[in-house]
């Protein structure tokens, strides 16, 4: 039976990993939103100092459990079909912050980052532009079976890169990154809607293994 219903919108959480009141890359992050609303999906828009949460401790885990604000992310995590975090660079690397809040949401069963699509972006007043921390931040994120979208952006000397209404100043990086969000949301949306398609993901070149998935943190 053929029927003309529209499929409802890609849910996607839009998560802006930084404390710092003013920071660029919340403004980056709720730029990636609207361009994704704009695109027809269905955004949650997210802050960092949502999610309080302590220093992963075992100790901690095993008297009181996985505390409410990494059950709050997982909440917000298990809603969408795909996440996008703009992420500050913190000595070439992931912040703190985002670091523990992955440790602490990995703890809950079902493990809620697994197969999740992500975009990865970053804005930094560097000129390196914080792509060294998206590259570390590719490792537990991969690791744990999220399908990281190759293609990262980062906006560099980012205290000057935002226009008063919010755009990229620069207007070729600001097609660049509308380019990645449409790209981005067309990979999760045949995903999605195409479950058809026989999925398979590999740690390494030579993995031939015949499970869907291999077989890494993941579970």
């Amino acid at each position: 039976m053929t029927t003309d219903a529209l499929p409802s919108p890609l849910r996607v959480l839009v998560l802006g990993a930084s404390l710092r009141t003013g920071s660029t890359n919340a403004r980056l992050a709720s730029l990636v939103g609207r361009m994704m609303a704009e695109a027809g999906a269905d955004v949650d828009l997210a802050a960092m100092r949502e999610f309080d949460m302590p220093l992963y401790d075992g100790d901690l885990e095993a008297a009181h459990g996985v505390p409410d604000g990494a059950l709050a992310l997982r909440d917000r995590l298990e809603r969408c079909d795909a996440f996008a975090l703009s992420s500050p660079e913190y000595n070439a690397s992931v912040p703190g912050m985002v670091k523990n809040a992955i440790d602490w949401v990995s703890r809950v069963r079902p493990q809620p980052f697994k197969t999740k699509h992500a975009l990865l972006v970053s804005a930094s007043p560097s000129l390196v532009g914080g792509n060294r921390g998206l590259w570390a931040l590719r490792v537990p994120l991969e690791h744990l079976g999220t399908r990281v979208y190759p293609d990262m952006f980062s906006l560099a000397a980012a205290h000057q890169g935002f226009t008063e209404d919010g755009q990229l100043a620069d207007p070729g990086l600001h097609q660049r990154l509308g380019e990645t969000v449409t790209a981005f949301l067309s990979l999760v949306e045949a995903d999605v809607r195409y479950v058809c398609l026989q999925r398979r993901w590999y740690e390494f070149l030579g993995d031939c293994t015949e499970a869907p998935i291999t077989q890494r943190a993941e579970d």
